[in-house]
Parts: structure tokens; sequence; C-alpha cells
């Protein structure tokens, strides 16, 4: 399928969702496949939302694009949420303030404390949200659907570019001339929390730089994990 074909369907999909569900809201984590979103929403002028979740430990470049999207898409803002200060607290008091390089448990706990539980906030009472998840990404996302129930959160799910090629994204992107993170010219091709990110080598798997001490099957924060394999008919 061409990158006009999927371009099509994404735009469709988007379309649908904001008619159907038009408190469906976007996580925005800022990485390319969200700017791809983020600027085929305001093209279109849908009234859909966006949230990103600023954990605290995020590169100074993912900021320096936070300011640029604002000013870029003055229509279309963005909500940050940010984690509980006394969970925070707990939680260097606990393992300190690196304390995720110890263990998966302790790298899960810090994601918990910055990620999660601010997640759960940003989809209280909405029915559906949308992620710039990719099957490219990673093996912990082969088996991912284009919409889907998220049982773990208790709303539909949708990933509009979940067959787009990485190439594909950058093509979008330089073509539209759509800003994104400058780390991304420095071999940083998929981006979170400054300390639990690093750029990889040639031929690295595009996720090596993400909690790169641990194995790959274990590489997510637990925004996107699936407890359940329910699936609902959309």
């Amino acid at each position: 399928m061409s990158l006009e074909s999927k371009l099509a369907a994404a735009t469709a999909l988007l379309q649908t969702i904001a008619d159907e569900h038009p408190d469906a809201v976007l996580a925005n984590s800022y990485g390319a496949e969200d700017m791809v979103l983020t600027d085929l929403i305001a093209r279109l002028n849908l009234p859909l939302q966006s949230f990103s979740l600023d954990t605290g430990r995020l590169p100074a470049e993912t900021y320096e694009l936070m300011q640029q999207v604002a000013e870029r898409y003055p229509g279309h803002p963005v909500r940050v949420y940010f984690p509980d200060t006394a969970a925070t607290e707990q939680y260097v008091s606990l393992h300190g303030v690196n304390g995720f390089y110890q263990s998966v448990e302790a790298r899960k706990s810090c994601c918990a404390v910055r990620k999660l539980e601010p997640l759960k906030r940003a989809l209280s009472g909405r029915a559906a949200w949308i992620t710039g998840l990719r099957r490219q990404q990673s093996p912990t996302r082969q088996d991912l659907a284009e919409r889907e129930f998220d049982a773990d959160n208790g709303l539909l799910k949708f990933s509009p570019l979940l067959e787009w090629t990485e190439a594909e994204v950058w093509q979008y992107l330089r073509e539209n001339e759509v800003p994104y993170n400058a780390l991304h010219d420095r071999h940083y091709p998929s981006i979170g929390c400054a300390p639990c990110t690093r750029a990889i080598s040639v031929g690295e798997d595009i996720r090596a730089g993400r909690w790169w001490w641990e194995n790959p099957e274990t590489k997510e924060c637990g925004l996107h994990a699936k407890a359940s394999p329910l699936k609902r008919p959309v």
C-alpha cells in the first residue's frame, strides 16, 4: 500500500473517530508519529483534544518542541498532565532519584508513578484515545489492532498509523514541514525520559535506545501493555 493510500485511510479513520467519539483524545508524546497525527488533526480541523504526560525527566529538546507545537497549532492546545508530587517523592525516597536502573521492577514502578497514574487521569471519563503506535516499532507491538478495546483503561484505542513505516512517517513530516524533536537528527528514533533514552547505532532496532539495559520483551512502560486480549468491534 502506498503512502497516499495509508494517508487517506488514516484521515478517514480520524474523521470517523471525531464523528463517533467526539471526546476522543490524542496521547501526544511529541514523537515523530504523534507529530504526524497532530498535524493531520489540525489540517482537518477536527474537534479532537490532545494531552501529553510531563514526567519531570523529559529532555530539553522535548520541551522546546512542546513550545513550537503550541505556537504552530494555537487552535489545538495540548493539555499537560504531571505526576502526583507525593507519589514521586515516595518513589525517590525508596529507590533514589535514578533507581530505575536497578531492576525492571524499579523501572516499572517509576513509570507507574510518572506515566500510568497521570494517564489514568487524562483518560478518565473518555470513550476513546488515539495513539501513534506502529507495528514496526517493537516486538511488543506486533499484535496490536488499528482499533481495539483497551481493557486496562476501559475505553476504545485507535492507532491510525499502525501500518506506516518509519520512512513514511518521515516523508510526511518533511513534505509538510511539520516540527519535530531535534533529538531525531542525533540518532534518537524513539524518545522518552532523558535518563532512559540514548542514541542508537547504525543497524540497531529503532527502540534500542529505550531502556537499553533491559531485554526487548520488557521495553514497555505500561502505557500500552495489554493485560487482556479482549477486543470489541468498532
